[in-house]
């Protein structure tokens, strides 16, 4: 299977990274574009594949898979620039979680698989979320091929289009939110005593372990929670403080506050792009 990622930048380069490690994926399958000489040349060593400055045409014409990683204002012009270059059967891939598959498709010159996906940050250590939706010219093959290439860097949900928004505000923004989490724990830590680098190894393992409970358990976290609290514990104590302070609504109004960002914004970019 021949790979072409067109605006090659930190996500694609980390997504091509998991998909060799994982030996789904050689090197020599894989033709990748960037903007610059030097950005190419720094790629090339670092993942001994075909690196280009350009030449986005050549390469979405020699692959199976054509993905693009551009910013999202700029997918339009690389659709409409390799559009005569692309043939039936092959996959059109955007990880421009903002933008329409209708955006694309108006650019195309004949009708085919289109798939948008959201993946987050954390496919750089291969434990990646990744969303994703296509259009109707999507085959179950076709589906099977894109799926199997995201699972080597993550766990892959398929989703309505219509629920991108939301994906982008809970797995696409969520790292952010642990993040901060684990910071606050660390800080915690710190203050009744800990060293910073005892309090950080603690906070993010128990943070790691829990997730993992969560996924290979298949119990409700509320179930798993129940099961570390105690009567008269000390974790009942934080618990109570915790819902006290809104933590529960807190996230899930985040979650809905950025959902409706994540909606304003693509209409705004829909809306410039159709202005152009």
């Amino acid at each position: 299977m021949k790979i072409a990622v067109l605006g090659a930048g930190n996500m694609g380069a980390s997504m091509l990274g998991g998909m060799f490690r994982s030996g789904l994926v050689k090197p020599a399958d894989v033709t990748a574009t960037v903007r610059s000489p030097e950005r190419a040349v720094a790629m090339r060593k670092k993942l001994g594949i075909k690196v280009t400055a350009g030449g986005n045409r050549a390469a979405a014409a020699g692959a199976d898979v054509v993905v693009i990683a551009v910013k999202p204002g700029t997918v339009p012009k690389v659709v409409e620039e390799i559009s005569t270059a692309l043939k039936p059967g092959q996959i059109l891939l955007s990880l421009a979680a903002a933008l329409p598959i209708t955006v694309i498709e108006k650019r195309l010159q004949a009708p085919m698989a289109v798939f948008r996906a959201m993946p987050n940050i954390p496919v750089v250590v291969e434990e990646g979320a990744i969303a994703l939706c296509a259009n109707a010219e999507a085959t179950k093959a076709q589906w099977e091929t894109v799926t199997t290439l995201f699972r080597a860097v993550g766990v892959v949900c398929k989703v309505d289009e219509d629920m991108m928004d939301a994906v982008t505000a809970l797995s696409g923004s969520g790292p952010a939110y642990v993040y901060l989490m684990i910071e606050a724990m660390i800080a915690g830590g710190v203050k009744m005593g800990l060293s910073r680098e005892i309090a950080t190894r603690l906070a993010e393992q128990t943070v790691l372990g829990a997730a993992k409970h969560v996924r290979e358990s298949g119990l409700h976290p509320a179930i798993l929670r129940d099961e570390v609290i105690t009567p008269g514990g000390t974790t009942i104590i934080a618990m109570h403080e915790l819902e006290r302070n809104g933590l529960r609504s807190t996230l899930i109004s985040a979650i809905e506050s950025a959902t409706r960002h994540a909606k304003e914004k693509a209409r705004a970019l829909v809306e410039s792009i159709d202005q152009r």
